[in-house]
């Protein structure tokens, strides 16, 4: 799963899969990807344009985090992102990111790569990585997997849920996704969404 630390929704999704993994014989592995680099030089809401030029810390730091320990570590440092952001509505900055690293094992001053382009050239092929197969047209979350047929690699965005099926849901959602995904000449299945994001 390629995930922005920022986006609700993949944090969402993220949550989903760990609940998969439980009832699935399905590994996650996470990677990062970047909200802030899918928008470069598009036009957006000043709201939401604010949000990407603020959005850069978060995915440096996850990719210094890869670099230095490799990739198994985004796992813990995601969750212990993202319950500081989502559910634990704290405001993104030195002081969350330094208790994320912590709390996932990692060196705190890790922190500091949230103001430097020192990894960026790592997080730009990392994030195309994600979005290659999938197209720039989506966000995050993207999923790769195996298809359901002849186990081929398959490349979507979503599912985008909440809140985040449990148990034997949870594995009922991935076995239709997987279906839908893995049809050839398949590409959106969609309605609007009526609910903001529950953490629960």
């Amino acid at each position: 799963m390629w995930f922005d630390p920022i986006c609700p929704w993949a944090w969402l999704t993220s949550r989903w899969l760990l609940e998969v993994e439980k009832v699935r014989p399905i590994d996650i592995q996470f990677h990062v990807m970047s909200l802030s680099v899918l928008n470069e030089g598009r036009e957006l809401p000043r709201n939401y344009r604010r949000m990407m030029d603020t959005s850069w810390a978060p995915v440096r730091i996850c990719v210094a985090a890869e670099q230095k320990y490799g990739p198994q570590v985004l796992r813990g440092l995601y969750t212990e992102l993202g319950t500081r952001i989502h559910p634990g509505k704290q405001e993104r900055g030195p002081e969350l990111y330094r208790a994320a690293l912590a709390a996932a094992g990692l060196d705190p001053e890790l922190a500091q790569a949230g103001d430097s382009s020192e990894y960026d050239e790592a997080l730009r092929a990392s994030h195309d990585a994600g979005m290659k197969p999938v197209g720039l047209d989506v966000g995050t979350p993207v999923i790769h997997a195996p298809g359901p047929v002849d186990g081929e690699k398959i490349a979507f965005f979503g599912p985008v849920i909440t809140p985040a099926p449990r148990g034997e849901a949870a594995g009922r959602l991935w076995d239709g996704v997987l279906l839908v995904a893995g049809t050839p000449g398949f590409y959106e299945i969609k309605r609007t969404r009526d609910a903001q994001p529950i953490f629960d």
